[in-house]
């Protein structure tokens, strides 16, 4: 992710294509400023993008891709049962992606895993903690954003990290999106590293979504109060963790876990747990 300035937009989408050795539809940007001429040499100011390749979204056409390949080799015409009609896929590739969603919701349903001993003392955590946050800091001044702030404890087999700094807002982006890929990016790093998982506060990111969650939980709550059962909409990132630990604090004694629906998204159903009739 790197911030280009140039006295134009087409010069600045020009000089990202360049430096990124792609085109620019091969690149995800957003302008920071608008380029403006100024009055008689006063006030004149460069146009600002910051920019990043779209390997996300590569990565997933990528697999689309093959799998809709392997489905033509293939042509297998059983359909797979599952809870949502789905169009019929192979057995390979049913499996695959079930195990794929599961681990993802692994993630997601261990975000705030909690432990009574949280361990926050024990040598081994501070040297974790240590080792993390010298990385991290290094990952930010190698980055475009200014940022001056970065701590990390690690207890409860989490890795807590706080991020702060000038451009926290930057670091954000827009509806949370750069936050997203950057404690997806940070998570598969320290759980493959240090088999731990992850925690990212940047300013007080968090604290402003538990807010907003807690506000539209509401209503829910009292649906679920009233009739046992309920489901929030389809939640982003963030969102669909914070309100799955709200979830589970409110209704302790309910099932409440992550679901994935056809297309992807995840929202948070809560029911009662099954029990066996004598």
């Amino acid at each position: 992710m790197k911030k280009i300035e140039a006295p134009t937009l087409e010069e600045a989408y020009k000089r990202a294509s360049d430096e990124f050795n792609c085109s620019i539809t091969e690149l995800s940007y957003e302008i920071i400023q608008y380029p403006r001429n100024g009055l008689f040499g006063l006030f004149k100011r460069k146009a600002i993008i910051v920019v990043a390749r779209k390997v996300v979204e590569d990565s997933s056409r990528a697999v689309e891709q093959s799998v809709e390949n392997r489905r033509e080799v293939k042509k297998e015409d059983t359909p797979t049962s599952t809870e949502v009609k789905q169009p019929a896929t192979t057995v390979d590739d049913d499996r695959d992606r079930k195990s794929l969603i599961s681990n993802d919701d692994k993630v997601l349903d261990n975000f705030f895993a909690s432990s009574k001993n949280s361990g926050r003392d024990i040598s081994h955590n501070i040297n974790l903690a240590s080792e993390i946050e010298k990385s991290i800091d290094r990952l930010m001044k190698s980055s475009c954003f200014n940022i001056d702030t970065v701590k990390v404890e690690v207890f409860n087999n989490i890795a807590h990290v706080f991020i702060d700094g000038r451009d926290a807002a930057l670091l954000i982006g827009k509806e949370g999106y750069r936050y997203n890929a950057l404690s997806y990016m940070l998570f598969n790093w320290v759980n493959d590293r240090y088999g731990l998982y992850l925690k990212l506060e940047i300013a007080e990111f968090i604290k402003t979504q538990e807010e907003m969650i807690e506000n539209y939980l509401k209503p829910i709550i009292e649906h679920i109060e009233k009739n046992g059962r309920g489901k929030t909409k389809p939640l982003d990132g963030i969102l669909v963790q914070i309100a799955l630990e709200k979830l589970r604090d409110r209704f302790p004694n309910k099932y409440v876990a992550i679901k994935t629906s056809k297309d992807n998204s995840k929202f948070i159903v809560i029911n009662n747990f099954n029990t066996t009739k004598s």
